[in-house]
């Protein structure tokens, strides 16, 4: 009878995984498939997208519609392909990320551990101004911009994401920080470290996990971003996401190039794979730390 039931057991138990695993495959699949289409369809020419199935492979594989995506060639401060554009984007998404980062930071250790009188307030202002609406943004930066003759640049656009990111980044360090013992920052003060010194040498070497949820927050944001992209540039100076846009929705022979527009969308989408690729293990531990206390 016991052997009976243990055999049971095991057997429901096998059921179980074989249930699970078989909803985990069909899951992958399903969100893998778009991908997939994406990326035959970038290799084919438009020959073989016409006359082809969807899911088939390319036969040959080509690139020209990589070729076509990336292409630099430039007229008049507007080019045809993706590759000013995406430079664009890694010049003012990178110090937008590494400004709001540090200023996030630095924000979350003052509002934790060097607590001043208001510091509550100030928490629940730059609180609240995580849930305000990018559309909210649009005319006062845009005034701040013409005053300070930023308008239509990537020096503009650094600063409109750094501001809005700011708010961010310090509620992810604010609640990482409280989980890190006063203790220790005590001990910094009574060994004569300042503000800044104790920052430097005792919260950043503890704060990697956070640091890469910012990171990784920040980058996504930014580098995704289209509404303060085609608000706050013109021209040559539009972002990726914009270039992207328009390159989908215009064609000089007007056919439309599949294979062109799966290949923009592709090189969109990589550096933000690679960003999670590289520092994705980070981010769950980053978001989790501090959720108890605090």
């Amino acid at each position: 009878m016991a052997a009976a039931t243990e055999d049971g057991i095991q057997r429901g138990g096998l059921i179980a995984r074989v249930l699970i695993y078989g909803v985990l495959i069909f899951a992958a699949a399903y969100f893998l498939l778009p991908l997939y289409v994406m990326l035959t369809t970038s290799f084919k020419t438009l020959g073989q997208i016409s006359g082809g199935s969807l899911l088939s492979l390319p036969s040959p594989w080509s690139t020209e519609g990589w070729s076509a995506a990336w292409s630099s060639a430039c007229t008049g401060g507007d080019c045809t392909g993706l590759h000013q554009y995406f430079w664009n984007s890694v010049r003012f998404t990178v110090p937008a990320v590494l400004l709001s980062t540090l200023f996030g930071a630095i924000n979350g250790y003052a509002l934790t551990k060097w607590r001043f009188r208001g510091s509550e307030l100030i928490f629940a202002l730059l609180l609240g101004g995580t849930f305000v609406p990018f559309q909210m943004f649009l005319l006062p930066m845009a005034n701040v911009l013409g005053k300070l003759g930023l308008a239509n640049s990537l020096a503009g656009l650094t600063l409109v994401h750094t501001v809005y990111g700011i708010a961010f980044t310090t509620l992810f360090c604010r609640n990482y920080y409280v989980s890190i013992p006063d203790e220790l920052v005590k001990a910094a003060r009574i060994d004569g470290a300042g503000f800044f010194s104790t920052f430097r040498y005792v919260i950043l070497p503890l704060s990697t996990p956070i640091l890469m949820v910012c990171i990784i927050w920040q980058f996504t944001q930014i580098w995704n971003d289209f509404l303060f992209g085609v608000v706050f540039t013109s021209g040559g100076s539009h972002p990726i996401t914009v270039a992207l846009n328009n390159l989908v929705n215009t064609s000089s022979t007007g056919i439309k190039r599949y294979n062109v527009d799966m290949a923009g969308a592709i090189i969109t989408a990589l550096p933000t794979l690679v960003v999670y690729m590289v520092a994705g293990r980070y981010f769950m531990r980053g978001l989790t730390a501090g959720a108890v206390k605090g």
